[in-house]
């Protein structure tokens, strides 16, 4: 693994822009919570898992900040700091599950509360990590020799803490020689898949096709693919998955195919306090993603454009959901349940 997209040095968060890869590789240094936010929000840092952990070490930040203006009182303002870090993104959960987890550790703190919060945003970035691993293994056990896979997005180290969900199944299953060929769409409006994915796989040496999305269907037609495997942003308690939009249409092609569909993604991930993916909230970005490309306007002028960041494919389209505690194969409400309380 030679990606890792989140550091804490010297005081500060070091996050790596990934706005600007391929192209450019720069790490930018954080030391605000509301640049943070923005770190968030402009999409520097992106992924479920990614935006949790940079969320824990915005806490620290923001805690730092209080206690240096008011050391007794230090704990009164930073809702207003949590209220800025959840607004950055909605759909992702793994930003409320960070912010809840640091606020939990604040009856245990007694003065500067920064070496506390330090030590457990750093914990939350190293299980992620472990997780990630663990869910390789899993995934991979699931995947026949000689299978090809398609991703898509970008679930990868980039993603995450490092290794990945979605990447860090393919990983794993590249490690054991599994897999005969990578497939990764180029995932519009922002491109993670042709940007990210396809570099990333590149940085660990695992060779990558990319493909046009409107060509999966025709990809699995011709029976080039035996597997598609991605991320999810939140799952519902019932395993709907939401995701990068293009989600669901893949795996409705999938079943159409005989292809099977893999959902890789830690248990933070997991909501079970959402009964189905229809109680998502599902974030809206601005039209200019897709009416241009970068400064340049590619659309005809007068085009309006409708831009959902997420969508929900249905639990009932899933073949297998693999998280850190354990493989759900045709999830529902009972066997997530399970799988949730399975420590």
């Amino acid at each position: 693994m030679s990606v890792r997209p989140i550091r804490w040095h010297e005081d500060s968060l070091k996050l790596l822009d990934q706005r600007l890869l391929p192209g450019e590789v720069t790490e930018i240094s954080y030391d605000s919570v509301a640049a943070v936010a923005d770190a968030i929000r402009d999409m520097v840092v992106r992924g479920a898992p990614a935006i949790g952990i940079t969320a824990a070490f915005g806490v620290v930040i923001a805690a730092r900040s209080r206690y240096a203006e008011n050391p007794d009182n230090w704990w009164e303002g930073i809702e207003q700091d949590f209220r800025l870090l959840a607004d950055a993104r909605p759909t992702a959960i793994n930003l409320f599950w960070a912010i809840e987890r640091m606020r939990g550790c604040f009856d245990e703190i007694d003065g500067d509360p920064v070496e506390y919060l330090l030590a457990e945003a750093k914990a939350i970035h190293e299980e992620d990590i472990a997780a990630n691993m663990r869910m390789g293994e899993l995934g991979a056990d699931l995947i026949g020799a000689g299978s090809s896979i398609l991703t898509h997005c970008n679930a990868g180290a980039l993603a995450t803490g490092g290794y990945g969900t979605a990447l860090g199944v393919i990983r794993s299953a590249v490690a054991e020689g599994k897999v005969e060929q990578v497939f990764a769409d180029e995932t519009r409006p922002w491109l993670q898949g042709a940007r990210l994915t396809a570099w990333e796989l590149l940085q660990d040496g695992i060779p990558v096709s990319l493909i046009a999305e409107g060509a999966a269907s025709w990809l699995m037609q011709q029976g080039k693919v035996q597997w598609i495997v991605v991320g999810s942003d939140r799952i519902a308690a019932n395993g709907d998955v939401a995701n990068k939009i293009g989600t669901y249409q893949l795996a409705v092609s999938a079943r159409h195919h005989g292809v099977k569909f893999m959902v890789a993604a830690p248990t933070s991930t997991v909501d079970m306090n959402v009964a189905s993916g229809a109680d998502i909230p599902i974030e809206t970005r601005s039209a200019d993603e897709l009416l241009k490309c970068g400064d340049k306007t590619v659309a005809a002028a007068g085009a309006s454009a409708w831009n959902p960041v997420f969508d929900v494919t249905p639990a009932a389209l899933v073949d297998a959901i693999v998280t850190e505690r354990g493989v759900v194969e045709k999830p529902d409400t009972e066997k997530m349940l399970a799988m949730m309380q399975n420590a």
